[in-house]
């Protein structure tokens, strides 16, 4: 096994699920990663096994956190996507992040924090094992080239919560919002 992802597993081990959907995903993660190796591949990798590993950015500032409408999905999501080969999950959170909403973004604090794990069917069949950081920007109107979706907003922590389209993340901004909505 790969040091990097020892590193994650250890991270996963650590992390305290923030309600039993995320405990389930942090099982099904641990499992999948498992079955993934069992089968030669690697689960960093998206073109070796449709079972991979994706990070996204929980993007915090003093206007809020940023969302974004997913054109395919048709509903407002946290940015991410796939790792790149050498990349780490939350080296690719961040880059994806920048590349989405064209903000200038950090580590949150300059440390790596997993706020969330979560497991969920991707496009073409398949299943990412979705790890979430926290990531900092600064006050800038998101600006996302072209080809990207162009509905990137800040938005309040009530809004926030309210537009989010998925239950698990709704569930994440809810208690982010008890620790950044000043």
């Amino acid at each position: 096994m790969s040091s990097l992802l020892d590193d994650v597993l250890a991270a996963l081990a650590a992390h305290q699920p923030l309600d039993s959907a995320e405990a389930a995903s942090i099982e099904a993660f641990t499992q999948h990663v498992a079955d993934v190796i069992a089968r030669g591949a690697d689960p960093f990798d998206q073109a070796t096994d449709p079972v991979h590993i994706t990070g996204s950015a929980i993007v915090v500032g003093s206007r809020g956190t940023v969302l974004l409408h997913h054109r395919r999905l048709d509903m407002w999501l946290q940015p991410g996507g796939h790792i790149d080969p050498g990349e780490t999950p939350w080296a690719a959170a961040r880059r994806e992040a920048i590349e989405e909403t064209g903000l200038d973004l950090d580590l949150h604090e300059g440390r790596v924090e997993l706020v969330h794990v979560d497991v969920h069917p991707g496009g073409r069949g398949h299943t990412h094992l979705d790890l979430r950081y926290l990531m900092s920007g600064d006050d800038a109107d998101p600006s996302p080239p072209e080809g990207e979706s162009q509905q990137v907003h800040w938005f309040d922590w009530p809004s926030a919560i309210e537009r989010a389209g998925d239950p698990r993340l709704a569930a994440l901004l809810g208690h982010l919002a008890t620790r950044f909505d000043r």
